[in-house]
């Protein structure tokens, strides 16, 4: 079964609704999490050509990442966390192939027609160039 999921979050009330399912099956399964939050600001797509310092969205960016994952370690979870920077998609995939995950696990918000056009792109080319299976979970609404 899954030993290694990948787990993109997006500091918003999507990170819920996937960390509930995965926290489930990571249990059941005993596989470790990789969370993974990726910066795409101006400056995490220039980070490293440009030399630059982390930005103050970048710094709190970690910091919420870091208390995820303590959250999901409090669960009895093993958990390592990651923050990318540049474009979202490039980015979890690129980090899915270095760190040979077996499953990424993502929420997506359930956009229709040209909304999904406009804000569902990083689910979908997730979705169409991952080289390892992809578990999608509507976000629950509020």
């Amino acid at each position: 079964m899954y030993t290694h999921i990948l787990v993109p979050v997006e500091h918003s009330d999507a990170d819920k609704t996937i960390l509930a399912h995965v926290r489930d099956l990571a249990h059941m399964t005993g596989a470790r999490l990789l969370l993974v939050h990726v910066a795409d600001g101006w400056a995490a797509r220039n980070y490293e050509q440009l030399e630059l310092r982390e930005s103050e969205e970048m710094q709190e960016d970690r910091a919420y990442l870091e208390q995820l994952a303590d959250d999901v370690r409090a669960k009895g979870l093993t958990v390592d966390c990651k923050l990318a920077m540049g474009d979202p998609a490039s980015e979890i995939l690129r980090v899915a192939a270095e760190e040979h995950v077996d499953l990424i696990a993502m929420a997506t918000h359930g956009h229709r027609f040209l909304a999904d056009v406009l804000k569902g792109a990083t689910a979908d080319r997730v979705r169409h160039l991952a080289k390892v299976p992809v578990l999608m979970i509507r976000q629950e609404p509020k």
